[in-house]
C-alpha cells in the first residue's frame, strides 16, 4: 500500500512539475554587472562622460551631422540583446501576445517582404533561448522593459540613441568600434559576411566568414571596452528615439529625442543580414515605422542607476 501511494505521489509530483513553466536563466552575472530579478538580463554598468556623436568623415550620411557634444549620466545597458528565453519568461509571466507577422526573405529571392505566418517564435530561421529574439515592434519591446520596471522595482527602458552611441563606440573614434577595418568584421560582430552570403548569394559581405548565417547566441563574439556584447551586427536595436533626419534637433544631455510625429523610430547596430557599412558605430536607421517586424529587428535594454 505504501509503495502505490508513492508511486501515485511521484506521478502526481511529476504532472506538476511538467505543467510548471520553468523560469529562463541566464548565465550567472560577472562581478561588478547587475541582475535584478532571476530571469531578468545581465546589465553593464556604462560610466558617465562626455562623446562626439556623429561622424565628421566625407562619407557620413547626411542624418550622421551634425556631429555635436553629448554628455551623458551614468546608465546601465544590457550586457548582451534581449533573447528569446528571456522574452518567453516574460509572455509566460504576463500573457502578453505580440502581434504576428514578420519581414523575412524566407520566401523572397531578392529582397524582403511581410511573411504571415512567422513570428517571434518562428522567424523563418532555427531559434535557440541563447539567441536574440526578433520579429517584434517597437511596442514589444517597450511592453518587456515596462516588465521589467514593474517586476523590480527598477527603471528599465530602451536606450536612448545617444546612449546607444556612447555605449557602442566605448571610447573609441573609429568607423566601428573594432577599428577602421571591415574584414576584421567576423570576430567582433555577426554582420553580413560569406557564411551569411552563402544563403543569400546576392548581398554584400565582409570578406571573412564566422559560420553563421543568420543570428548567432548571444556573447559569440568579442565585446567592446564597457564589457557590451554584439552591439554590432546579429539584430538590430530599437531605441527610444523618434527620427530626425538631422541631429540639430536633438537633446545634448543623452536623453532620448521625442519630437516631431515619431511616424518613424531609430534602430542601431545593423543585423546578420546587411553589410558591414551598416554596422558603423554613427549608423541610423530611421526609415521603419515603429509597428515593422522583421526577421533581424530585436532590442536591448538599459536601466538608469
Amino acid at each position: 500500500m505504501r509503495l502505490l501511494f508513492l508511486t501515485l505521489l511521484g506521478c502526481a509530483l511529476a504532472l506538476v512539475l511538467a505543467s510548471t513553466p520553468v523560469a529562463y536563466a541566464d548565465p550567472p552575472p560577472a562581478a561588478g554587472e547587475l541582475r535584478d530579478c532571476p530571469e531578468c538580463p545581465i546589465m553593464v554598468r556604462v560610466p558617465g562622460g562626455t562623446f562626439q556623436m556623429g561622424d565628421p568623415s566625407p562619407a557620413a550620411k547626411a542624418d550622421e551631422k551634425p556631429v555635436h557634444s553629448v554628455t551623458l549620466p551614468a546608465f546601465a545597458a544590457g550586457k548582451f540583446e534581449v533573447t528569446y528565453g528571456e522574452f518567453t519568461a516574460f509572455v509566460a509571466a504576463t500573457g502578453y501576445t505580440p502581434a504576428t507577422g514578420c519581414m523575412t526573405n524566407r520566401r523572397f529571392n531578392r529582397g524582403w517582404g511581410f511573411d504571415p505566418d512567422l513570428s517571434w517564435r518562428d522567424p523563418g530561421y532555427p531559434l535557440t533561448d541563447r539567441q536574440p529574439v526578433v520579429c517584434l515592434a517597437w511596442a514589444a519591446a517597450n511592453a518587456y522593459a515596462q516588465w521589467l520596471s514593474s517586476r523590480t522595482g527598477k527603471p528599465y527602458r530602451l536606450l536612448s540613441e545617444a546612449e546607444w552611441e556612447y555605449a557602442v563606440r566605448a571610447g573609441t573614434t573609429t568607423e566601428y568600434w573594432w577599428g577602421d577595418r571591415a574584414d576584421d568584421l567576423c570576430a567582433y560582430a555577426n554582420g553580413g559576411d560569406l557564411a551569411m552570403q552563402k544563403g543569400f548569394p546576392s548581398w554584400p559581405a565582409a570578406n571573412c566568414d564566422d559560420g553563421q548565417t543568420f543570428t548567432a547566441p548571444v556573447g559569440s563574439y568579442r565585446p567592446n571596452a564597457f564589457g557590451l556584447y554584439d552591439m554590432a551586427g546579429n539584430a538590430w536595436e530599437w531605441t527610444q528615439d523618434c527620427y530626425a533626419p538631422s541631429y540639430e534637433p536633438q537633446p545634448r544631455d543623452g536623453s532620448a529625442f521625442t519630437g516631431g510625429s515619431c511616424a518613424h523610430r531609430v534602430l542601431r547596430g545593423g543585423s546578420w543580414g546587411w553589410g558591414v557599412v551598416d554596422l558603423r558605430s554613427s549608423q541610423r536607421n530611421g526609415i521603419l515605422p515603429p509597428t515593422i517586424q522583421g526577421g533581424d529587428i530585436g532590442f536591448r535594454v538599459a536601466r538608469s542607476l
